[in-house]
């Protein structure tokens, strides 16, 4: 089905690259022609609709995700741009400007917010991001702790609610330094390509800035992180306070959803390199139950999720 489907569209002959793919089970190849490239997605029978939606939006609205040259809805196939290999990760490795990175996806997140999520956008509410931390219970919780997990789940939910944006944007819910590209031959937000968005909801404006900055896999100064999140409330209006209180819970949730995705990738995918992530992403949780407005969920965590043995 594959190969038929890269003759289909001209591709039969192109020397074939597997590249690294992402936590999913979803594969990727490089595909090279002496004048062309482009990306096989293969979603593993995963429904692929999420993603053309997701990038047939992010187009419309004039930012860079790659453009789609065939389809086959049926197989779970995929023909794409290839945007190339400088993610802001490698490209902060190899030496490149990381404040100037940082401030281009910042401003490209106040663009996305500007556009009002589409009407398909499922709203990341907060009852919904209390139950999405289900993985780090069936994960990361011993088995005499599991009784403290829904008291942490409503504690969340209400401070969730309390520091609850009405102003719903879409979230890409992936947005780290891996998923972003730099394409310094174009203008403005289109300089930063956008990778791994199928996931895409509707949500709170600071779920994707925490994601950025209290990013799992690589380490981001506390300075810059102050400094991008002054940069973005300064751009969109926001009261200081109030938006570092919610992205504060924002990135709490996210970072215990995390802990039991990477968790489960290591044990039932067998991909023991998230692992050795985790102890940054608990590092993270502290730093945000240090916040007053995450008091409530301090003892709670600590005991379950952040005693000594796991920490």
């Amino acid at each position: 089905m594959l190969d038929d489907f890269l003759n289909r569209h001209g591709w039969s002959d192109a020397v074939r690259e597997p590249l690294a793919g992402d936590a999913s089970t979803r594969r990727y190849t490089r595909l090279r022609k002496p004048a062309a490239r482009a990306i096989l997605m293969d979603s593993d029978a995963t429904p692929v609709a999420p993603f053309l939606r997701v990038q047939q939006h992010l187009a419309t609205i004039g930012l860079t995700a790659p453009r789609i040259f065939a389809v086959d809805e049926v197989a779970g196939l995929i023909l794409l741009e290839d945007l190339g290999d400088d993610t802001f990760a490698a490209l902060i490795q190899r030496g490149g400007d990381e404040r100037a990175l940082y401030e281009a996806a910042t401003d490209l997140l106040v663009s996305l917010h500007r556009s009002p999520a589409p009407a398909w956008a499922e709203t990341y509410s907060p009852a919904k991001m209390a139950a999405f931390l289900a993985p780090a219970w069936d994960h990361c919780v011993a088995p005499e702790d599991k009784g403290g997990c829904h008291r942490i789940e409503t504690v969340l939910r209400d401070l969730l609610d309390h520091t609850w944006d009405d102003s719903a944007v879409l979230l890409h819910r992936d947005y780290h330094a891996e998923n972003l590209i730099w394409l310094p031959g174009r203008g403005g937000d289109q300089r930063v390509g956008l990778l791994d968005f199928q996931d895409a909801l509707a949500g709170h404006p600071a779920y994707d800035l925490a994601s950025l900055l209290q990013d799992a896999r690589r380490d981001v100064d506390p300075a810059l992180e102050d400094a991008m999140i002054v940069r973005f409330c300064a751009a969109t209006g926001r009261d200081p306070a109030r938006f570092r209180a919610a992205y504060t819970l924002q990135a709490l949730q996210r970072h215990t959803r995390i802990l039991g995705i990477f968790a489960k990738l290591a044990v039932t995918r067998g991909k023991p390199g998230y692992l050795a992530m985790m102890p940054r992403v608990r590092a993270h949780m502290k730093r945000c139950l240090s916040h007053p407005i995450a008091e409530p969920l301090r003892a709670p965590i600590e005991d379950i999720l952040l005693k000594p043995a796991y920490a």
